[in-house]
């Protein structure tokens, strides 16, 4: 029995240790090492709220900790990749003198990813669904998006620009009150769960064309915009 009780709280700890890992790959600029451990702690966070409630120990702590472990993995460690790209692309000639500067803009998505995580703790309507953008989803996007386009970011004389202001942008859709679906199903007919269906068999192409890691950033851009004009 005491066993049972701590197993939720080792998994979620297991996605703290994934996303420490990933921040320390982050920085040794291997992004695609870096992605993939983004994606274990991802599966290690969805593991460990359903054993929570299959083995009925859920617990403030447990709650706390989970919150901690994300912001690790879906906030820190997507800040430090973006930290890392953001030392060695092109900068416009304005802001060259600010070089040695702008990359710490990136850990406004730690600070953003936190208020989030404390923000979904508190709201109450966030139980079928998401007011404003998952952390897991945000961490998804900027990983996906360097490693599959490192060449499209770095070639352009404009890239550091393009990701500071996507950095705010993806910082102020993770607290903004955009309703976003999630795949939560109370039934597994069609009707009802339209968006969700189409939603899973058009990212399931887009990981097949353009690849497992690769494909992220288009399959939580494609979230968004049917978010966007589905809103649940």
């Amino acid at each position: 029995m005491l066993i049972k009780k701590h197993i939720p709280n080792t998994i979620t700890s297991c996605n703290l240790i994934s996303g420490a890992i990933a921040t320390t790959f982050a920085v040794g600029s291997n992004v695609k090492m870096a992605l993939l451990f983004i994606i274990l702690g991802a599966i290690f966070d969805f593991f460990d709220g359903m054993s929570a409630r299959l083995l009925k120990v859920s617990s403030p702590i447990g709650k706390e900790l989970d919150s901690l472990a994300d912001d690790i993995t879906f906030g820190l460690a997507p800040a430090t990749i973006v930290f890392s790209q953001l030392g060695v692309v092109e900068y416009p000639a304005f802001l060259e003198p600010f070089r040695n500067y702008l990359p710490y803009v990136a850990f406004i998505i730690a600070a953003f990813s936190a208020l989030r995580l404390a923000k979904f703790n508190l709201d109450e309507r966030q139980t079928m669904g998401f007011i404003g953008l998952p952390t897991p989803a945000n961490a998804l996007f900027w990983g996906s998006l360097i490693v599959s386009e490192p060449t499209l970011i770095s070639g352009s004389k404009w890239a550091a620009l393009i990701l500071i202001v996507l950095v705010f942008i993806t910082s102020y859709l993770l607290v903004c009150e955009l309703p976003m679906f999630a795949l939560k199903f109370k039934h597994w007919g069609w009707k009802g769960n339209e968006v969700k269906y189409i939603f899973v068999g058009l990212s399931a192409i887009i990981l097949a064309t353009m690849g497992i890691l690769e494909g992220w950033w288009m399959v939580i851009t494609l979230y968004f915009v049917i978010s966007l004009s589905h809103p649940q």
